[in-house]
């Protein structure tokens, strides 16, 4: 029932429906913004999912699609109402917040909170959600004015803080996470040693008390690893019964983006090889123990020469 799904997940079904009628029709975007008298990146917008649809606005381009299922015009009408509904007052959609958040990471941010499993695959720092504020920030301040500007990268510190509330929060309430790290985030010392210490002392918690999933990928590392960067890999729920999907959040130096296609299975699949050969949990337990060990000896012994 669409009374069911939430604003998310509705709005998601939405613009995948166009997109779908839309190729099924061998249109364009630009043909679809020329027809309906809009700017081409209103409908791209819409078919990113960047901006929900108005009902009103629906109703003539699927009719310009060619879509006359009655039960699916009324579905998806449906949808796009409760789409319009989206959490307006949530902290991510306040002016102060949004103004910097790229499109992408507003999108991932939404699929957090409905995911039932996220992968993660790191081969630099902790996942976002998984960071304390220390490491966040330290994490941060790597970047010049340049690459993010001084007041953005603050908000973003605070930014992380509510992901990881909002994630952690949900761990045993239906999410569970798997983090596939390569060992020199275990090693990298992010911020002055103490940063770095509370960094794994948080995360060493988080994996003993079994409330996330964690594997390292160690430098002898003999199977082949993935050379799609890094990514967070979201499992969501479908509005209808048991049904699932995925998507994908990759980001690199120079942009970020959400993908949903094909090629989001094959990185699930590249991830669960990975995360079969690599280190197990246990082992993981103790080569955390042992760097927080080395940690504590190094700022005991700059503290006490």
């Amino acid at each position: 029932m669409a009374e069911d799904v939430s604003p998310i997940i509705a709005r998601r079904h939405v613009r995948l429906a166009l997109r779908d009628a839309r190729e099924k029709a061998k249109l364009t975007q630009p043909q679809v913004a020329e027809a309906m008298e809009w700017s081409l990146s209103k409908v791209i917008r819409i078919e990113n999912g960047d901006v929900s649809i108005a009902p009103n606005d629906l109703r003539p381009l699927l009719t310009f699609l060619n879509v006359k299922d009655r039960t699916l015009v009324a579905e998806l009408l449906a949808f796009a109402k409760i789409a319009r509904t989206r959490q307006r007052n949530a902290w991510y959609q306040q002016t102060g917040m949004r103004d910097h958040l790229t499109d992408a990471m507003l999108r991932l941010i939404e699929y957090e909170a409905e995911a039932v499993e996220i992968r993660y695959y790191q081969v630099y720092y902790m996942p976002g959600p998984l960071q304390t504020p220390a490491y966040g920030h330290a994490n941060l301040e790597t970047y010049t004015d340049d690459d993010i500007a001084q007041e953005t990268r603050r908000i973003r510190v605070e930014i992380r803080q509510f992901r990881r509330e909002t994630v952690l929060g949900r761990l045993g309430k239906g999410l569970t996470i798997f983090a596939l790290l390569d060992e020199s985030v275990l090693r990298r010392t992010l911020g002055v040693p103490e940063v770095f210490l509370e960094q794994l002392r948080d995360s060493y918690d988080l994996v003993t008390t079994g409330k996330i999933k964690l594997r390292m990928i160690p430098f002898d590392f003999d199977s082949a690893v993935t050379n799609n960067a890094t990514f967070d890999l979201l499992t969501l729920k479908s509005g209808k019964a048991e049904e699932r999907s995925e998507v994908l959040y990759r980001e690199t130096g120079l942009q970020d983006e959400i993908v949903e296609d094909l090629s989001v299975r094959k990185h699930h699949e590249r991830f669960d090889k990975i995360w079969n050969a690599a280190v197990t949990e246990e082992d993981t337990i103790d080569f955390m123990g042992s760097r927080i060990k080395d940690l504590e000896a190094q700022i005991r012994h700059r503290k006490n020469p």
